[in-house]
């Protein structure tokens, strides 16, 4: 009987060596010890130390990243006259031809035409105008043209603030009340209606 041998139903359970000489032991899985090795750990980015060292701008709030926006170029209305002859068109174009004003390729700078003295009849476009220049231009018979922007859709035309534009009278609305009313005079022709035989039902 002591020969015979029976099978074991529970297995021993595996024994695990842990610590230094061990092979499940010192970083356990982890890979690495310390902070690397603990759940929730966080190291401080190296950009936060850089970022530290740059001083504050203060004041300007949370615009700070914008850029500062150019303030339009002014030209008087003297320095225009001496500069141009009687029906020219002044735009930001011929401005800086004649040397007026400075160009820059980055810059997108408006220009703005101020009093002064008006003598001669010119027409301006593209180009923003004082309350006080746009009086003197009237007055020696001069005109302010509509601002237009230039863009990739044609019909998309802004206007400028200053420049009241005069709407041309409706057409279409004339010309449909024109078609009613000769509708009207015009007698309805009499409709023949045609005597319909019922099938028989015998």
């Amino acid at each position: 009987m002591d020969t015979i041998l029976f099978k074991r139903i529970h297995k021993n359970k595996r024994s695990i060596a842990v610590g230094r000489g061990g092979t499940r032991g010192k970083t356990s899985g982890r890979g690495t010890k310390g902070q690397k090795a603990r759940s929730g750990h966080k190291i401080r980015p190296e950009i936060r130390d850089f970022i530290k060292r740059i001083p504050k701008l203060r004041g300007r709030g949370k615009n700070s990243n914008r850029g500062i926006v150019e303030k339009p170029m002014a030209v008087s209305l003297t320095v225009i006259e001496a500069a141009f002859k009687v029906g020219d068109e002044i735009n930001p174009s011929t401005l800086r031809l004649a040397g007026l004003i400075r160009y820059r390729e980055s810059s997108v700078a408006p220009v703005k035409i101020l009093g002064g003295e008006l003598t001669k009849k010119l027409t301006f476009s593209n180009v923003l105008v004082s309350e006080t220049a746009k009086a003197l231009i009237e007055k020696v018979g001069g005109a302010i043209k509509p601002w237009v922007t230039i863009s990739v859709n044609p019909k998309k035309v802004a206007t400028h603030p200053s420049v009241k534009v005069e709407k041309k009278p409706e057409v279409k609305a004339e010309v449909k009340k024109e078609k009613k009313e000769a509708k009207k005079e015009k007698a309805p022709a009499a409709k023949v209606e045609k005597a319909v035989k019922k099938p028989s039902t015998k």
